[in-house]
């Protein structure tokens, strides 16, 4: 089970295989706010500095970030380029392709933006990161295996990504007023409501009562 326990053998591979301070300090950054080292983050990372890179973000700049995974990735555009779900600057689209997309803040409906993805091809250079990636049942997730797909992922940075520039559809900010569900009593913004209740009392539960 991977743990922040390794991350001192993590920081053994990134030094082997040159990684600069910058980056190392990234990877380590959003690893300890993953609370361990997953392969999906750890490639995230890779994904979101290159993105940063290829749109020559400034530091702090203001920036909007789309992941078509909700898994790991999210969390490295959340450090990385501090686009985070509380303020509604990273989308979540389940799509279930590893590839994230950065743009800048623009009014316009739609704008230039930078999609940064897993590329299948160059990742069959790297026996093990092939095998865990296509999830194919060779792929050993309890043994070696999984200290020697971390050492090809770190290996490998940049080299099994690929990008694309994109033109994003952007989210206008909606106009809402307050209205209160009639059957719970809660308030809710009326976009959200279903006629005069609002969307949990219609149905969408995702808890019941104690």
């Amino acid at each position: 089970m991977l743990t922040l326990g390794i991350l001192p053998q993590l920081e053994e591979m990134m030094d082997k295989h040159g990684i600069g301070p910058a980056m190392k300090e990234a990877l380590i950054r959003c690893t300890h706010f993953h609370t361990f080292p997953s392969p999906g983050l750890l490639i995230g990372v890779f994904m979101t500095d290159y993105a940063l890179e290829l749109l020559k973000a400034e530091p702090g700049e203001t920036l909007y970030g789309v992941s078509e995974s909700h898994k790991c990735a999210p969390d490295a555009l959340q450090v990385l380029a501090h686009c985070t779900i509380g303020n509604n600057r990273l989308r979540v689209i389940p799509i279930g392709r590893f590839a994230i997309t950065l743009n800048r803040k623009s009014w316009d409906a739609e704008t230039k933006g930078v999609r940064v993805y897993v590329d299948l091809e160059k990742l069959k250079k790297y026996q093990t990161l092939y095998a865990w990636f296509t999830n194919d049942p060779s792929f050993d997730h309890h043994g070696d295996g999984v200290m020697t797909l971390l050492e090809e992922i770190i290996a490998s940075g940049r080299e099994i990504l690929s990008s694309e520039e994109v033109i994003v559809l952007t989210e206008k900010k909606k106009k809402w007023i307050s209205v209160t569900c009639t059957k719970c009593g809660e308030t809710i913004p009326d976009y959200l409501a279903a006629g005069d209740l609002c969307t949990s009392c219609a149905g969408t539960h995702y808890y019941r009562k104690a």
